[in-house]
């Protein structure tokens, strides 16, 4: 991944200092809501959907780690790499439990219309792609604990696809942070790259199979990892498209 971009981790440091900074003279948010005025609802809410931006922004980073280590475990054979995607899989499963908690709050307590509602009601899809997208690296990890894969047999290619949909990852949900419908878009462009990558890769290991078949077994897990690896795209795309709905109010109809 281009290191002169910035990763949602580098992101959150900010957010948070704007979430704290939005509290100085707030104290009257705390307040039960029945006794809260207009500006008073509207500030607690401005808040709140600072700390769901955070949160995602916190999650995000997760995943793009989880990814990342997955790629490092299978490049190094590094069995202690992929034990740590294992857990972090189990954070990403905390996370979003946490994360669904704040938003129904949102829409109990808040009662959001109009763009909040669309909002909120992204956030609470786009974290069940993310939660599966920490599935999909943990598979990846998986393979490495269970198997014991040569670097000289990996594709080359593998790693440009690995690198390519942590940028979806990352671009999605800053999408949904920033409100920025033209980078969300962008997503989808990345997700036709995936997909040739993966093409690409199975036509190698198809060829590798038939030309050296004692190296079959490896060549179907580089397979399945290519084809968990496509499925993080499917999933980042997926969170574009409910940033489509947060700003738009129409989802799957977005131009790529």
């Amino acid at each position: 991944m281009d290191e002169n971009k910035t990763t949602l981790t580098g992101q959150l440091g900010q957010i948070l200092a704007e979430a704290a900074a939005g509290q100085a003279g707030r104290a009257d948010t705390d307040m039960p809501a029945c006794l809260l005025g207009g500006s008073a609802l509207r500030a607690r809410f401005e808040s709140q959907l600072k700390e769901l931006n955070a949160d995602l922004i916190t999650m995000g980073a997760q995943c793009e780690s989880a990814i990342t280590l997955a790629m490092q475990a299978l490049e190094n054979n590094d069995r202690q790499a992929a034990h740590k995607v294992v857990c972090l899989e189990r954070e990403l499963d905390h996370q979003e439990r946490e994360i669904e908690n704040l938003c129904l709050t949102l829409l109990l307590r808040q009662q959001p219309v109009a763009r909040d509602l669309r909002l909120v009601s992204a956030a609470l899809k786009m974290i069940t792609d993310m939660e599966r997208i920490g599935d999909q690296a943990a598979d990846i990890a998986s393979i490495v604990i269970e198997r014991e894969l040569q670097a000289d047999a990996l594709v080359p290619d593998l790693a440009r696809m690995a690198d390519a949909v942590i940028d979806m990852v990352t671009d999605s949900v800053d999408a949904f942070v920033r409100r920025d419908l033209e980078l969300a878009r962008s997503v989808l462009d990345h997700d036709d790259t995936v997909d040739d990558f993966f093409a690409s890769i199975r036509k190698a290991l198809i060829e590798r199979i038939s030309t050296e078949p004692g190296h079959g077994e490896a060549a179907i897990d580089l397979l399945m990892i290519a084809k968990y690896l496509e499925r993080i795209g499917d999933h980042a795309a997926n969170i574009a498209e409910w940033v489509d709905f947060s700003i738009t109010g129409s989802h799957g109809e977005m131009a790529p």
